[in-house]
């Protein structure tokens, strides 16, 4: 019999083989039809947000209630551990963990430049480029990267953490988070489908932060070296990126993606703090100031809106589409947030993601989209001519050029871009080693073996997409795949209900509510 600490971390080939082919199975079309494969691919994201749109956003508002009303509840005392179970790391690494893991590089790349497409393309009517448009500019940067995208990674986290920490039963899976509603299901076709669609969720996830993060970093180290972007730059620069976040994912969560996190949120602060003193700082405060009210007091309006009278595309090709993102995500996120999570409290668990996440992503606008969009307003630079002529990587390349010390700045953006995806990445790679491992309890972490060949996986999927063009389909494909993951997130949340009343249904009240016995 196997101590309760312990499981079965050899690779299971049930999920494994299923996860690749499926994976296969959109990639290789992608390769063999680069014309008629990402035409299907986009037709199917256009039906899925363009006739659920609804279903995304009142997916979002109940996350962002159900939750709140969680934390509020007496079930917020529920400590994911045992009785006595401390916080397996400190509460600043483990919210850098949980940040890092879930913005990676596009924080750092959207910052800049997102207010400025609003700022052209406001919403409600507004006319675009005005002094209302910059205003909503701001509110809606932060709105999109605020309080539901947050709820959408914390929702799944529960049930998992739940699953492996209070009910003890191996396995970091979904599938083995739903058993409290699908039962012995959860270990046939159903729970090994539902886990391939996760491991095709991750990898796609990845698709799309290598689709932001090579051409940024490709501009950018070409500026500084006067080297012209190209293909083997390209892959270069991915090249690398295997080398740092393969020995991270080697060295596991305490020696490897915590150190890696730690020294992302340090570096982030120092080239936000920088910005904040060097730039127009009284416009950064009063801008955030002004967009948190906005934000509080419209947001029900704009969690709700799909302008059915005039039909405007914003909140479809906004709203709607980061709300897919976001829960294409989830999985990985709820996976990876559950496994650090072991002795913190479920209200402690909702706090870090919907509090601390959404005020680091606040802080990245409120300096950087404050700071790009103070530069269009004075003339200072005109970014909106920049990103329309050039796009998103040319525009930061311009927009870090008139900072002072450019230069340096410059090469500190540069490590920030190679450490913030670095961490999304281990952290998937980490993620998928764990899903696709037979049976890990909470405190083992998946093999190293199992951990490198989904590091390599990642990194050739990303050379061949890069190659051939494919990122964007890809990226479109996984957020498609968001549609049906709405049911899942809703039987997880059924799953974690279900639990808690068995568990903690006539407990009275107390500091932690813990269970001594896990219920069979």
């Amino acid at each position: 019999m196997r101590h309760s600490n312990e499981g079965d971390d050899r690779l299971d080939l049930r999920v494994f083989v299923p996860s690749l082919a499926v994976l296969a199975g959109v990639c290789l079309p992608l390769i063999l039809f680069p014309e008629a494969g990402p035409a299907a691919i986009s037709a199917a994201f256009a039906f899925a947000t363009g006739n659920f749109g609804w279903l995304y956003l009142l997916a979002g508002l109940g996350t962002v209630l159900f939750l709140i009303g969680l934390a509020m509840s007496r079930y917020g005392n529920v400590r994911l551990g045992r009785p006595d179970e401390r916080p397996e790391f400190s509460y600043f690494s483990w919210i850098a963990m949980i940040f890092c893991g879930g913005i990676g590089i596009a924080i750092v790349n959207w910052a800049w430049v997102e207010p400025i497409y609003y700022m052209q393309g406001p919403p409600f009517g507004v006319a675009p480029m005005s002094a209302e448009a910059a205003e909503w500019a701001l509110t809606y940067g932060q709105f999109h990267w605020g309080l539901t995208p947050w709820a959408f990674y914390c929702l799944p986290a529960l049930p998992i953490a739940y699953s492996m920490y209070v009910r003890r039963q191996p396995g970091v899976r979904l599938s083995v988070a739903a058993r409290g509603i699908l039962g012995r299901h959860s270990d046939g076709w159903i729970g090994v489908a539902l886990d391939a669609v996760v491991v095709f969720g991750v990898v796609g996830g990845v698709g799309t932060s290598l689709g932001l993060a090579v051409p940024l970093v490709s501009q950018l180290v070409g500026g500084l070296f006067g080297v012209a972007p190209s293909l083997g730059l390209d892959l270069a620069i991915l090249g690398l990126w295997t080398v740092i976040f393969g020995g991270s994912v080697w060295f596991g969560l305490s020696r490897g993606i915590r150190l890696l996190s730690d020294a992302n949120v340090v570096l982030a602060i120092l080239l936000l703090g920088f910005t904040f003193l060097a730039g127009p700082t009284l416009f950064m405060i009063n801008g955030r100031t002004n967009s948190l009210g906005q934000m509080a007091t419209n947001f029900l309006t704009m969690s709700m809106w799909t302008d059915p009278v005039t039909g405007s595309s914003f909140s479809r090709d906004w709203t709607v589409f980061y709300w897919a993102w976001w829960i294409a995500y989830a999985p990985m996120m709820g996976l990876f947030v559950a496994r650090i999570s072991r002795g913190r409290t479920i209200r402690e668990l909702i706090v870090a993601e919907l509090v601390w996440g959404s005020l680091g992503c606040w802080v990245f606008f409120a300096v950087w989209g404050g700071y790009a969009l103070d530069l269009q307003i004075s003339g200072a630079l005109d970014v909106s001519a920049v990103l329309s002529a050039e796009g998103i990587p040319a525009t930061v390349q311009a927009i870090l050029g008139t900072l002072p010390f450019s230069g340096l700045v410059t090469a500190g953006f540069v490590a920030l871009c190679f450490i913030f995806l670095a961490t999304t990445l281990d952290s998937a790679a980490y993620v998928l080693a764990s899903v696709t491992s037979r049976s890990l309890s909470g405190y083992q972490e998946p093999k190293r073996s199992i951990r490198i060949v989904w590091a390599l996986i990642l990194a050739l999927v990303g050379i061949a997409l890069i190659q051939l063009g494919g990122l964007k389909p890809v990226q479109t494909s996984t957020i498609v795949v968001a549609l049906p993951l709405i049911p899942v997130l809703g039987l997880l949340t059924w799953s974690l209900m279900r639990w808690l009343r068995e568990d903690f249904g006539t407990d009275p009240r107390r500091d932690h509510l813990v269970i001594d016995t896990p219920a069979e």
